[in-house]
């Protein structure tokens, strides 16, 4: 699924002024002029921050999810989690998520531009070159949108599932449990990717903003960045790049919960015995 995410950063990151091969009309537009003008190896450009991002990203994920539910179980003084609960952990979970994959995210968007990609050989290239022409802490640059995207994805999502799962008929079967799972992580993703898409723009747009001395970036926090998109482009703008990543993050979403059920499930048969 990884091209659909360069597709989406590149819808993201293009302004009303982009003309001509520069410019994407939506998603099959987007594919066809990358692999036209590019070849189609550019799908894949900055792919290995991704992978490196992804264990600790998703054990981080639901290891957090865990945790803050019980700590607000015990706050609250509720045995059990309910909707609201859901929607509180995981928007703390995804807080917490947040501080793992920024540095992942702003190397792996600046590879997928192509205006910058021409700057780097690689990853570690990146990397190298970030930390000396920009200093150590631009790899944080955007944290706070990243933490905004990641606390409107993961309340969408556990509250969601938390949801869904209660309306579906209760599992009797693995086969019925793992379509449970399925169901309720991909309309959970899909309703975390309608409520981050704004947030993932303008993070897309900070992170892409090179470091210059003595020059304010034009996007540079969150919620003015969203003004300056919505004002400069239209509202529709937040919404860039909407339909790559819900086909990507909502199946997405619910292989995510199928995954982690079956990996939990195993580790509990293994403690008992």
């Amino acid at each position: 699924m990884y091209p659909l995410d360069v597709v989406k950063t590149r819808v993201q990151l293009q302004t009303s002024a982009a003309t001509g091969d520069e410019a994407y009309n939506g998603m099959v537009d987007c594919f066809r002029k990358i692999i036209k003008n590019e070849g189609a190896s550019r799908l894949y450009r900055g792919i290995s921050a991704p992978i490196l991002m992804e264990a600790p990203k998703r054990a981080t994920k639901f290891a957090a999810n865990d945790s803050w539910g019980a700590f607000y179980r015990n706050l609250f003084g509720i045995n059990k989690m309910n909707q609201s609960l859901s929607i509180l952990t995981g928007a703390t979970a995804g807080a917490t998520e947040a501080f793992v994959v920024v540095p992942f995210e702003l190397v792996k968007i600046r590879l997928q531009d192509r205006a910058q990609s021409h700057k780097y050989s690689g990853m570690i290239d990146c990397v190298t070159k970030i930390i000396k022409q920009e200093g150590p802490l631009t790899l944080y640059q955007g944290l706070e949108s990243t933490m905004w995207r990641h606390i409107l994805w993961n309340a969408g999502y556990f509250g969601c599932i938390f949801q869904v799962r209660g309306l579906l008929p209760a599992a009797t079967t693995k086969k019925s449990q793992v379509t449970n799972d399925l169901i309720s992580g991909a309309v959970g993703g899909t309703v975390g990717t309608i409520l981050n898409t704004p947030m993932d723009v303008v993070k897309s747009r900070i992170q892409n903003s090179p470091k210059v001395p003595g020059q304010m970036p034009k996007y540079n926090w969150a919620w003015p960045a969203l003004g300056t998109v919505a004002r400069e482009e239209g509202f529709s703008a937040l919404y860039k790049g909407f339909l790559p990543k819900v086909l990507r993050l909502g199946p997405g979403g619910g292989i995510l919960l199928v995954v982690f059920t079956g990996v939990m499930d195993f580790f509990r048969k293994m403690r008992n015995e």
